[in-house]
């Protein structure tokens, strides 16, 4: 049993961390597509056979001395169960994902995103203004708590609109160069 890193051949970004036994890494290799041991359920696991988020494996690495995989892949949808792009997504990210993809009862998330865009739009951006207006007052400890609420509300209008934040941090980054 190994774990295998897997990393969006596209761009880099590590997506998710499994484990494979020989069985699995066969399959990969055979298949072209990721497959995985399920620690949790003891059984092989191929990544997508219920979601349809399958990984297409474009390359396989073995590490320096063979304890470890990496596997660049081409992933057909989000890597991570909570409808994340990757596991190492931040925390407030997966915590929204998941609460789309549960719909759990009494949710403030369900309920903006059930309200629609607009809405989760509409709350964006009355936080943006309350943390212009807070800045303008000088009080820092409301700048803080105001910036809190507008990332959050951000966050839910990424995930109504269907954009991943990493989406952003992409864009951020090609504005740098």
């Amino acid at each position: 049993m190994k774990p295998a890193i897997v990393q969006d051949a596209s761009d880099g970004r590590v997506l998710m961390l499994a484990w494979m036994d020989d069985e699995a890494e066969r399959l990969t290799r055979e298949t072209g597509e990721a497959w995985f041991w399920s620690r949790s359920r003891q059984e092989l696991w191929h990544k997508g056979a219920t979601s349809g988020n399958t990984l297409a494996v474009e390359e396989i690495r073995d590490d320096c001395d063979g304890d470890a995989i990496l596997l660049r892949v081409r992933p057909a949808g989000p890597a991570c169960h909570t409808g994340a792009r990757s596991c190492f997504a931040p925390a407030l990210w997966r915590t929204i994902s998941q609460r789309k993809a549960d719909r759990p009862d009494g949710s403030y998330v369900v309920s903006l995103l059930d309200a629609g865009v607009a809405r989760c739009a509409q709350k964006v951006g009355e936080e943006g203004v309350e943390v212009g207006l807070a800045a303008v007052a000088g009080d820092r400890e409301a700048v803080v708590a105001e910036s809190a609420d507008l990332v959050f509300h951000l966050y839910v209008l990424l995930a109504a609109a269907g954009v991943d934040p990493s989406e952003v941090e992409d864009e951020l980054a090609r504005r740098a160069k």
